[in-house]
Parts: C-alpha cells; structure tokens; sequence
C-alpha cells in the first residue's frame, strides 16, 4: 500500500478529477474519468474490502466498514458527487435515494448487455483493480444497441481511479465481455424514491443471504 493510511475523516476520491471529465452524449449521456483514486489509496480500500467471497454485487449496507473502504463509502455518500454527476449528466440528483453496491468476484456469466430498469435514474461505477490485462474481458461498454457487445462507442478497463457514469434512458445499454475472477468495483445507484431503495435493498439482503448459501449462484 506504499505506506498510505487514511487519516480520520479525510477524502479519498478526487472530486476534481471528475469535475474535469468532459460529458458526453453519444449515444446516451454518460461520463469517464481517471485518477479518481490513486493507487496507493485503492491499495489501501482493496485491503479493508468485505471477506467477500460470492460473485455479483452485494449490498453496502449489509458488509462490515472499516478503514479507506469505509472512507471511500462516505465520499460516495457525499452531496458533491451528487452535485456533480448533476451537472455533468442533466439531472437532478441532490435529493435523491442512492444504494451502493460493492463486486469482488465476477464470473463467466456476469455482464451480458442489459438496460437498467426505471427505477433507476443514474449508475456510477468506481473501479479498484491494481492491473488488468490488455484484453477486453470486464471492461464495460457503452453500447450503441441491444445485440451487439461488438459495437459500442466507450471502452473503460476496470483500472483503479477509472470512474464510469450514466444516465439511464430507453437507449442506455451497457455490459461487459466475460470474465472470471476477481474484480474490484464500487457501484453507486441514484434511485427515483425510497420505496425503490427499500425494495432493492430487501432484495439485495435476500440474495446476499442466498449467495452465503450457495456462492456459485448468479
């Protein structure tokens, strides 16, 4: 970890490195920046990441938190992140629910191309992955149509720092080529009610209990 310790209290995303990355709308609104995290800090929040040993993603609310995991939770709990995916993406999101949802472990079957349901409004996505082949396997792409994983317009390797953000519209497909294995990710979900969030939170409590079950199930 190079000797990084968060110290209480202290930022670890960078805000600027977002307010920096251009929006973009082709073919839906969407953003992606790097350095949101350095290195050293997702070294840091890799090391204090939930035991997990399911694939998909589980919900932060039900994991243990602790240290620059803990730290990097409550940055993307903040209003300015908020306030920014806002203006980047023409939304309003500064009064609205979020879940966070945290992924260790993909496999073969995760990421086919899928659109978000409804009650969704906006996805950001912060990737902690020390280093990532030169191949496309996990790395998500904004897509152009539902049939064709081949033709997207944005690539983004899961590299840590590497941030990804979308509006959810008719046409905001998305996914991922297979992989297997482990792959850090934090996904933060701006809902369109609290009867959304409380509905996929209790959901999310009964595929966590589900998976502890069965870690194989999808």
């Amino acid at each position: 970890m190079d000797g990084f310790q968060p110290q209480p209290g202290a930022r670890l995303f960078n805000f600027d490195a977002l307010r920096a990355a251009p929006p973009r709308s082709d073919p839906y609104p969407h953003i992606v920046a790097s350095g949101c995290v350095t290195e050293a800090q997702a070294a840091a929040i890799r090391a204090d990441y939930p035991d997990i040993q399911q694939s998909g993603y589980l919900p932060s609310s039900k994991l243990p938190r602790r240290g620059a995991y803990d730290a990097i939770l409550r940055d993307l709990e903040s209003a300015e992140l908020a306030e920014i995916l806002s203006e980047k993406l023409g939304l309003d999101l500064t009064d609205k629910p979020r879940m966070i949802t945290v992924r260790r472990l993909s496999q073969l079957s995760d990421g086919p191309i899928h659109n978000d349901s409804r009650s969704k409004i906006c996805t950001a996505l912060l990737y902690l992955n020390a280093e990532w082949d030169r191949s496309s396997a996990g790395c998500i792409r904004v897509l152009r149509n539902e049939r064709d994983m081949d033709d997207y317009v944005t690539e983004v390797p899961p590299l840590s720092g590497h941030f990804f953000a979308f509006k959810r519209t008719e046409n905001s497909w998305h996914g991922h080529p297979p992989f297997a294995g482990e792959r850090f990710v934090i996904q933060t979900t701006f809902l369109i009610s609290q009867e959304a969030l409380d509905r996929k939170e209790n959901r999310g409590r009964l595929q966590l209990w589900l998976k502890r079950l069965n870690p194989f199930q999808k």
